[in-house]
């Protein structure tokens, strides 16, 4: 007997609220906290957790781990996540799912100028209390590679399970897509060019954003399969 058209979507891209909905919540508080001039004690704990006792110029660590944190670090940048982003783009494509593949492209562009024009709007200070050990050429919230990062490689991980129609391969996916963000996200409070609460805010806005496309591209997927 085939299968219904909607059980041709892995389960677990099916759509699912309390997720993305929290994650939404908790992203529109930090803004709203931050915007107000809001400080948070947490922020600067967390970031002398990762430096050398009495000596906050240094991280901890030996040398080998801190290029190790900048390599991981780079992944997340516009170059690293082009490359992601046109290696997947060119798969689906030529793997027929053309209307991924664009919406794959047109969802990463659209999440790169939300960030600039984020940080432009909100316009916090970078942290000052420890020396960042990379560059940075914008303001701090959200976090440019957290955000992106989570928008893109959770964007790719839902839309290769959506193209696979398999739920172990969606699973997969979205186990190294998390895996590689929540690491991007903790080497940019360890480089000390971030506030935790940048990181917790391009996070959620990422989750929020990948679940959207994938929701959204999903319907395509179910209302294109014949049932």
């Amino acid at each position: 007997m085939p299968r219904s058209a909607s059980d041709r979507i892995p389960s677990l891209l099916r759509p699912r609220m309390i997720v993305p909905v929290v994650a939404g919540l908790v992203f529109a508080a930090l803004v709203a906290a931050i915007a107000s001039g809001h400080s948070f004690a947490f922020d600067r704990n967390l970031i002398m957790l990762f430096r050398e006792p009495g000596n906050p110029a240094v991280p901890l660590g030996p040398a080998w781990f801190q290029e190790a944190v900048r390599d991981m670090t780079a992944l997340g940048s516009f170059v690293g996540l082009f490359f992601m982003t046109t290696a997947a783009t060119l798969t689906l494509w030529l793997c027929g799912y053309r209307r991924l593949a664009t919406g794959l492209v047109g969802s990463v562009l659209m999440a790169l100028l939300v960030s600039n024009g984020l940080k432009i709007v909100i316009a916090r200070d970078r942290p000052d209390i420890v020396a960042h050990t990379a560059l940075t050429f914008t303001a701090s919230f959200p976090s440019g590679h957290a955000f992106l990062s989570a928008a893109t490689m959770l964007s790719i991980a839902g839309f290769v399970g959506l193209a696979s129609r398999r739920d172990d391969i969606a699973l997969l996916c979205l186990a190294l897509a998390w895996v590689m963000v929540l690491l991007i996200g903790l080497s940019r409070i360890y480089l000390g060019v971030h506030w935790p609460t940048d990181v917790l805010g391009g996070w959620c806005l990422g989750i929020v954003w990948s679940s959207i496309a994938t929701a959204w591209f999903g319907r395509w997927v179910r209302a294109s399969d014949p049932a």
